[in-house]
């Protein structure tokens, strides 16, 4: 069993691993994530507010239906992609998906010496520690001219502006044909929700956009493509969304996977 040590930010982590692992050990379950199964068995860790956060979990299983069916779509496209996770956590969805060239897991150095001790990873998936802020990340990368996709999610939520705007500034600089799918969090929410296992984490909501556009319009080196509401995976897990899920307001305020295309990328 491993200790767990990690507080703020980080620990959020361990409530999104748990509640994939809660869902897939249902007889209805609409993931199945066998390695979210085993990491949470290794863990030495009270996860009694994840347990009773129906919010936050009801949050991270709808976003994972959510961005596993986008990335899956573009896999199809482009099987030989690479694909670049920032702040992983203990993300297993390179474990989920198939057919891709190359996967990075990338995360801060503590959050890596966890990862590494419960997932071995090297050759077609690897594992970088550093910040996403901080562009030294890019030279552990082997783009060998494939399509390259990039994840952020669960983070832009907890920055600042300048930070996300970093970190695509540093994606536009090194990787300029790249397709980006990022999680958002709409301002009304980062001022007014509150998630129960997150607090119990230290943790904080720190920035939201309004939508995709409002974001494109923030980062000069990227275009729109397309948005995806949350809701699209609330509608799986209760159907009664396929109902509310109509309405404006309820669709708009939900998290948000932003699709984002490198300018360049439309030049080629």
């Amino acid at each position: 069993m491993e200790k767990i040590t990690l507080t703020g930010v980080q620990e959020t982590m361990l409530q999104t691993v748990f509640a994939r692992a809660q869902e897939s050990t249902k007889n209805d379950g609409k993931i199945v994530d066998r390695k979210a199964e085993e990491i949470i068995s290794r863990l030495d860790y009270d996860f009694t507010l994840a347990q009773g956060d129906k919010t936050m979990s009801s949050g991270v299983i709808a976003r994972t239906i959510v961005l596993d069916r986008l990335v899956v779509n573009y896999l199809k496209k482009n099987p030989t992609a690479v694909v670049i996770n920032l702040a992983c956590g203990l993300d297993t969805r390179c474990y989920r998906l198939g057919c891709y060239g190359r996967w990075y897991n990338l995360d801060l150095p503590d959050v890596m010496a966890l990862r590494k001790k419960l997932l071995s990873e090297d050759g077609v998936i690897s594992q970088i520690s550093g910040s996403a802020m901080d562009e030294s990340w890019t030279d552990s990368i082997v783009a060998g001219g494939k399509p390259m996709v990039v994840i952020i999610e669960g983070l832009t939520m907890y920055l600042s502006e300048p930070d996300v705007k970093k970190i695509f500034s540093i994606i536009a600089a090194h990787f300029p044909k790249s397709t980006v799918f990022v999680e958002t969090m709409s301002p009304f929410f980062v001022k007014n929700i509150k998630e129960k296992s997150i607090e119990g984490s230290h943790a904080k909501f720190t920035w939201g956009v309004k939508n995709g556009k409002a974001l494109a319009a923030m980062l000069p080196d990227f275009e729109f493509a397309e948005e995806h509401s949350l809701v699209e995976g609330m509608e799986i897990i209760a159907p009664i969304y396929k109902v509310i899920g109509k309405i404006p307001a309820v669709r708009n305020l939900s998290n948000k996977i932003i699709v984002l295309e490198g300018r360049q990328a439309e030049q080629k």
